[in-house]
């Protein structure tokens, strides 16, 4: 299980951002340390959205040595160390790479938040097992909180969500036969517009690797038979 804390949090409305974002993306379990005042009618559950129902008012105010003590915890932060010589803040990982990382591993994980102002501090990040940083500009990389968290949580669906509102990213392919013939048509038209000869053949390869990386679906590879087979004929009208 993942679940996700932040430390001394300094404004309502992120707790209920990052509540938020954890609902988007398959959390359930929220740990605060030293949190802000979270009123029921205030901004924290005012941007938490859905999950006002149900990971706000379920959230646990813990210590922070309740998170080391028992949970494999990454620390999340946006300022890391080039080498190993300052290791507080290396080696780090990407969220990606550590949804990766985590993908093979059982163990209850604890992804760890710092402050709006000064992040996790360096004593706080030497007793956390991991790092995690989001790659970003170099003149401006610390992002808003609840930004930071969000992004994170996103990299994790991997390992949260079972299923997700989108369809089924995969398609079928047009048959050999139609994406043949789409070819053909193509040759007539290029015959059609008086294409140089000479340059027919090049073109046809480059339409051919054009619609190989593409897979075209059986619909489109009969729509674009089409437009080739009208425009061929009102060539040959006008040419008439």
């Amino acid at each position: 299980m993942i679940s996700v804390a932040v430390v001394d949090a300094e404004t309502p409305g992120n707790v209920g951002t990052i509540a938020r974002s954890m609902k988007n993306f398959g959390l359930e379990e929220l740990l605060l340390v030293n949190p802000p005042e979270l009123d029921p009618d205030g901004e924290a559950y005012g941007f938490a959205g859905q999950a006002r129902e149900d990971v706000l008012p379920n959230s646990r105010e813990v210590t922070f040595e309740h998170l080391i003590e028992n949970y494999h915890t990454v620390g999340c932060t946006a300022v890391t160390n080039e080498d190993a010589r300052k290791h507080v803040r290396y080696p780090f990982r990407t969220p990606r790479e550590l949804a990766d990382s985590l993908a093979d591993v059982r163990a209850d994980t604890c992804l760890v938040f710092g402050r709006e102002s000064i992040g996790l501090t360096n004593a706080e990040l030497a007793e956390l097992d991991e790092v995690c940083s989001i790659p970003a500009s170099e003149a401006y990389p610390v992002l808003n909180l609840g930004q930071a968290a969000t992004i994170v949580l996103y990299e994790m669906r991997s390992l949260t969500l079972k299923s997700t509102q989108l369809p089924d990213p995969t398609h079928d392919r047009a048959s050999e036969r139609e994406i043949e013939g789409l070819h053909d048509q193509f040759a007539t038209f290029l015959e059609a517009i008086d294409h140089p000869e000479e340059k027919r053949d090049k073109a046809g390869r480059l339409f051919r690797r054009l619609v190989g990386r593409a897979h075209p679906t059986d619909r489109e590879a009969v729509t674009l038979r089409g437009i080739f087979r009208r425009a061929q004929q009102r060539i040959d009208s006008r040419k008439k």
